[in-house]
């Protein structure tokens, strides 16, 4: 399963930016879908995840009220917007897949749980 993201830069502080994911060519609304951060001095860190149709969503405290995750079944298409940026959510931003077509409540919080990884997309946030 391939995983494109795309939409990272340079925006200024209480900036907004879309991160989108393409993963095409697969069954999409088979796979609970996640986004994940990480920066050279921390480890992968949670950022958001949502379930097979869209209907539950996680997001970590960090980016509550200010990222919001969601998916489009029919584009293959998974998205976070991003308001109110600061400089600490500087960092590589990743969007990860788990295959479950079994449960239609399942959200995951854990990069162990997740099979699949796009390359990553950078974001920097300026001060």
């Amino acid at each position: 399963v391939q995983l494109v993201e795309s939409g990272g830069g340079l925006v200024e502080t209480g900036g907004s930016l879309r991160l989108s994911c393409a993963v095409p060519g697969y069954s999409f609304s088979d796979y609970v879908m996640g986004w994940f951060r990480q920066t050279p001095r921390k480890e992968r860190e949670f950022v958001a995840a949502i379930s097979r149709s869209g209907r539950f969503t996680l997001s970590a405290d960090s980016v509550k009220g200010r990222f919001t995750i969601s998916r489009d079944n029919a584009k293959n298409m998974l998205y976070l917007q991003m308001d109110t940026l600061k400089s600490e959510d500087t960092a590589v931003y990743y969007c990860a897949a788990a295959f479950n077509p079994f449960r239609a409540d399942d959200v995951r919080r854990g990069s162990e749980e997740y099979e699949y990884w796009g390359q990553g997309t950078q974001v920097t946030v300026s001060s």
